[in-house]
C-alpha cells in the first residue's frame, strides 16, 4: 500500500514559524520596527528556519472596499526584502480576520456574509488578486495562504450556529485562488483552514477536504489537541497527516505548537521533538509552529488582554532568549539535512488501518457521534499500531479497500458498509489476516454492529439478545490465550482496561461454529476467535478493546499492540525493525540513492535502552560502528543507518 510523502518540489522542505513581531503582534503594520523584525528573522535563521508564515491583517490592510493601505503595502514589501537579505522565503496569509482567539472585520464588512454574498467575495477577490500582483515576482514569496483559520471566522459571523454549506466553501475557495492566478501568483497556494474538514475530524463544518485537495497545492493542518494520554498526545497530530492522504497533496504541519503558560520548558520541548518527528514519519514534509515570539509588551492589546496565555506561544521570549523548543526545531532541522529529506520517502505498508466511511459520508438516519468515534478508536490503532513497530497505512472504505496489503484493521467498528464488508472477506480468501473488534455503539440509536452475516464472516454464534447489551463487569480486562498466534503463546495474559457508557461497556456473546478460540476472558467465554476464510483469516475480538482505551486517560501502552504485533507475524508482517517494548517504536525513510534511515522514537519519560531487532542487518552509527542497545533520554529520538548491504 502506498504512502504518502508528498513534497511540494525536490526543494522544497519547509521549517518555519508563523511570523508576527513582538512589536505589535496583528498590528504590527502600524508602527512597523523593521529593525525588530530583522533581529527576529535572524534567530529564527540561526534555529534552522528559513520560512515564515506572514499575514495581511485585513482592516488593515482593506480600509476601504476599493483601496489598500499603501504604506503598509510597503512596509510589507521591507519586511519581504529583509527575508531575502536573510536567505528566508515567506508564505503570505490574506484574510486575517481570525488571530489568537479574537475575530476582526474590516470596518466596511456591515455584517455582510462571507462566502454567500455576492458583492462581498468580489471584494475579498480583488484584495487578493492586488496584493498578490503586488509581490508575485518578489523572490521571498514561497506560497500564498487564502486565509488564517477561517471556519472559526466564518462560521461566527456568517451563520452562527450550524455548519456552513460546502458547495458554497468550495466555489467561495476556487474564486479566490483564481484570484491569485489573475494577479500573477504562480507560487503554491492553499486555503488556511486548519485542514478540520468531516475526513478528518467527523465534523462537517463546511471545508470538505476533499473537494479542496482539487483546488490546493498543499494541505495543511492545524493541530493543538488536548489530550489525557500521553502518547495520543504525542502521536495525534501524526495520526493527522495520515488521514490527509488525500488526492497526492503535500502536508505541510502549518500549525502547531503549545503556549509556555501551559507546560514546563522542558516539557514543551519533549512535545515539540514527538510532533516534529512523528508527523514527519507521518507523511509531513513542511513545518511552521505557531509562532516565532512571545508579547509580554503587549499585555494591554487585544487578543492578549482577554487570552493572556496566547502571549507565549513563542519559540523566543519577549526579550530574545530562545527557549528550548526553539532548539528542537534547529535540531530537527539538522536531521532533515542530514539523511537528505527531499529525496527521501517512506516505505510502502503491508498492513491497512480500515477507516469506516461513517467518519465522512452522513448517512440517513445515523448519529453524529457515529462519525467521530471512528476518528478516536482509529487514533488509538494508530498509537497500538506504531507501539508495534507496523508500518500501517490508512484505508479509507470511502476510496476502497486496497488489495495489496497482508493485514488489516478494523478497530472498534460499529458501522461499515456491506460493501465494505464484502471487500475485507475478499482480502481474506485472497490471503490476508482481517482483523475486526466488536462495538455496540454510545448511543441506543440501532444500538449493535452493523455486520452482515457476523456469524458466517467469523465463524460463530452469536448469543446477544435484542435490544440489550451484555456489560463488562470490573475496570480491566485481562484476556489468556488458549492457542498460538503469533509470537503468542498459549497461557499468555493481556490486559486492557474497560470504560465505556451503558451502551458501549458491553461485549458480544459468541460461541464457537466453525472458528478456533485463540483468547478467553476471565469468565472462561470467548473473547478472541479465528476463523479460516479462502487463503486466509477472519479474527474476530468480541469487546471494544481501541474503543476502551481511547476513552481511558492514561490508557497507553495497553494490550492492543501485543495483538498486533502477533497479528501482523501471523499475516506474514515483519517490521524492518522492532523493539520489545512499546515505549520504543522503530520507522524508516528511504533515500533514492539506497540508504536506509531508521527512526527510534522512545514514549517513555524517564531514560530508557532498549535492544532492536533488526531483519538482515544492523543499526549504524554516523561512524558507521554497529549499534547493539538503543539508549535514548525521555521522549527522545535517535537516527540511525542500516548497515551497507543489511537492507
Amino acid at each position: 500500500m502506498k504512502r504518502q510523502s508528498a513534497k511540494l518540489s525536490d526543494a522544497d522542505i519547509w521549517v518555519g514559524v508563523n511570523f508576527w513581531s513582538r512589536a505589535g503582534g496583528p498590528l504590527m503594520w502600524r508602527s512597523y520596527e523593521p529593525e525588530i523584525v530583522s533581529a527576529e528573522l535572524a534567530v529564527m535563521r540561526e534555529h534552522g528556519m528559513t520560512v515564515t508564515r506572514s499575514f495581511f491583517y485585513w482592516p488593515d490592510f482593506m480600509p476601504a472596499p476599493d483601496a489598500l493601505d499603501e504604506e503598509l503595502v510597503s512596509r510589507y514589501a521591507d519586511f519581504l526584502d529583509r527575508h531575502l537579505e536573510l536567505g528566508m522565503r515567506t508564505i503570505p496569509t490574506f484574510i486575517v480576520g481570525h488571530m489568537s482567539g479574537q475575530n476582526w472585520d474590516p470596518a466596511w464588512r456591515q455584517g455582510r456574509d462571507l462566502f454567500g454574498d455576492v458583492w462581498f467575495v468580489a471584494r475579498q477577490a480583488w484584495y487578493v488578486r492586488e496584493l498578490t500582483a503586488r509581490f508575485k515576482d518578489h523572490p521571498a514569496v514561497a506560497a500564498w495562504l487564502l486565509t488564517n483559520e477561517i471556519p472559526i471566522y466564518g462560521d461566527w459571523r456568517s451563520r452562527g450556529i450550524g455548519t456552513l454549506d460546502h458547495e458554497q466553501v468550495t466555489s467561495w475557495a476556487q474564486i479566490l485562488i483564481d484570484a491569485v492566478r489573475a494577479g500573477g501568483g504562480t507560487q503554491p497556494v492553499s486555503v488556511g483552514d486548519g485542514a478540520w474538514g468531516v475526513e478528518v475530524t467527523g465534523a462537517d463544518n463546511g471545508f470538505r477536504v476533499r473537494e479542496l485537495a482539487g483546488l490546493v497545492d498543499f494541505l495543511g493542518p492545524h493541530v493543538y489537541r488536548m489530550e489525557t494520554d500521553p502518547v495520543r498526545q504525542h502521536l495525534g497530530a501524526a495520526f493527522v497527516c495520515e488521514l490527509l492522504d488525500l488526492g497526492g497533496k503535500p502536508v505541510i504541519m502549518e500549525e502547531f505548537g503549545l503556549t509556555s503558560d501551559y507546560a514546563s520548558e522542558e516539557h514543551a520541548a519533549h512535545y515539540y521533538r514527538q510532533v516534529l518527528h512523528n508527523t514527519l514519519l507521518a507523511g509531513a514534509t513542511g513545518w511552521l509552529a505557531w509562532n516565532n515570539t512571545d508579547y509580554d509588551d503587549l499585555w494591554q492589546q487585544e487578543p492578549y488582554s482577554h487570552h493572556p496565555f496566547e502571549m507565549h506561544f513563542g519559540l523566543v521570549d519577549s526579550a530574545g532568549r530562545p527557549k528550548a523548543q526553539a532548539r528542537e526545531v534547529r535540531d530537527f532541522a539538522r536531521v532533515l539535512e542530514r539523511v537528505d529529506l527531499a529525496r527521501c520517502s517512506r516505505p510502502d505498508a503491508e498492513a491497512a488501518l480500515v477507516v469506516s466511511s461513517y467518519l465522512e459520508s452522513r448517512y440517513p438516519f445515523t448519529q453524529p457521534g457515529d462519525a467521530t468515534i471512528v476518528f478516536d478508536v482509529c487514533r488509538q490503532a494508530y498509537v497500538a499500531a506504531r507501539e508495534a513497530d507496523l508500518t500501517v497505512g490508512v484505508a479509507r472504505e470511502r476510496d476502497g479497500i486496497p488489495g495489496d496489503c497482508k493485514l488489516y484493521l478494523l478497530p472498534s467498528a460499529k458501522q461499515l458498509t456491506a460493501p465494505g464488508w464484502r471487500a475485507l472477506v475478499e482480502r481474506a480468501r485472497a490471503g490476508a489476516t482481517v482483523y475486526a473488534s466488536y462495538f455496540a455503539g454510545e448511543h441506543t440509536n440501532q444500538r449493535g454492529s452493523w455486520w452482515p452475516d457476523l456469524d458466517g464472516m467469523f465463524g460463530v454464534r452469536k448469543l446477544s439478545r435484542y435490544g440489550l447489551v451484555e456489560p463488562i463487569q470490573g475496570d480491566r480486562l485481562t484476556l489468556t490465550m488458549t492457542a498460538d498466534l503469533g509470537d503468542l503463546r498459549a497461557g499468555d495474559e493481556l490486559v486492557f482496561p474497560v470504560a465505556g457508557t451503558a451502551n458501549s461497556r458491553s461485549y458480544l456473546p459468541v460461541e464457537p461454529d466453525g472458528a478456533e478460540v485463540l483468547a478467553r476472558d476471565a469468565a472462561g467465554r470467548p473473547a478472541l476467535l479465528r476463523h479460516a476464510a479462502g487463503d486466509g483469516w477472519m479474527v474476530l475480538a468480541a469487546y471494544p478493546l481501541e474503543y476502551m482505551a481511547a476513552i481511558t486517560p492514561h490508557a497507553n501502552p495497553e494490550g492492543t499492540w501485543r495483538l498486533y504485533r502477533a497479528l501482523a507475524a501471523q499475516a506474514g508482517v515483519e517490521p524492518a525493525v522492532s523493539f520489545d517494548t512499546p515505549l520504543v517504536s522503530g520507522a524508516l525513510m528511504r533515500h533514492e540513492d539506497g540508504r536506509v534511515f531508521v527512526w527510534c522514537v522512545s514514549q517513555s519519560d524517564a531514560e530508557v535502552k532498549a535492544a532492536p531487532v533488526v531483519r538482515g542487518g544492523s543499526l549504524r552509527n554516523a561512524d558507521g560502528s554497529p549499534v547493539s542497545v538503543v539508549e535514548l533520554p525521555p521522549y527522545g529520538v535517535s537516527v540511525f543507518e542500516l548497515g551497507p548491504g543489511e537492507r
